[in-house]
């Protein structure tokens, strides 16, 4: 029985100092951080999020981190997006390591172009295609010539005409039909007892 119990204390032992050399250099932290997501999580810098949230803006960052964070290389983390079309979602031991952002804005970098503030929030497709002369002379446009058959024009030049021209037609004659169902009084529902 001594012998047994002998056994069991020097294979403790054995244990003990064979986990304390294969640990190595692990600080405290990598340590904690390899318990609590179940990985050792490898280097990641703020570049390498950025470059995958550049390249796919609808994968939320911390998606992008955590996968970053198990494979540690951008390319398999691109390959993985482009393959599944998502990222795994990290589990909740996570958010005790990175705490979620505050801002759901992501940082500017300097490859992106900065928008005007002067601009209007929503333009309307009056504007945006110059027909504001023709809908202050109530053009009327015909249903029935709407979305026919296009000529095939000689130049580039007169096909881009003749497109600009039908897609102005479209829009004026959706500008009649929404003012046609606007100037329709709306029925009211009766009440029947």
């Amino acid at each position: 029985m001594g012998e047994v119990v002998n056994v069991i204390v020097a294979f403790a032992v054995i244990i003990f100092i064979f986990r304390w050399a294969t640990s190595g250099g692990d600080t405290t932290e990598q340590r904690s951080a390899a318990d609590t997501l179940g990985f050792r999580p490898k280097p990641v810098t703020q570049v390498m999020i950025d470059t995958i949230s550049n390249m796919f803006p609808d994968i939320p960052v911390d998606n992008v981190r955590y996968d970053l964070l198990r494979t540690g290389s951008v390319e398999l983390t691109s390959n993985k997006i482009l393959e599944r079309g998502f990222l795994d979602a990290p589990p909740p031991a996570y958010y005790t390591l990175f705490p979620r952002e505050t801002t759901t804005a992501r940082p500017a970098t300097a490859t992106s172009t900065a928008r005007p503030t002067d601009k209007k929030i929503q333009e309307t497709l009056i504007s945006r295609y110059s027909l504001q002369d023709r809908v202050t002379r109530g053009e009327v446009v015909q249903e029935d010539k709407i979305g026919g058959k296009a000529v095939w024009e000689d130049s580039a030049d007169k096909r881009e005409a003749s497109l600009r021209e039908r897609k102005a037609q479209m829009i004026l004659a959706a500008r009649q039909r929404m003012e046609a169902r606007q100037s329709k009084p709306t029925p009211t529902p009766s009440t029947e007892s």
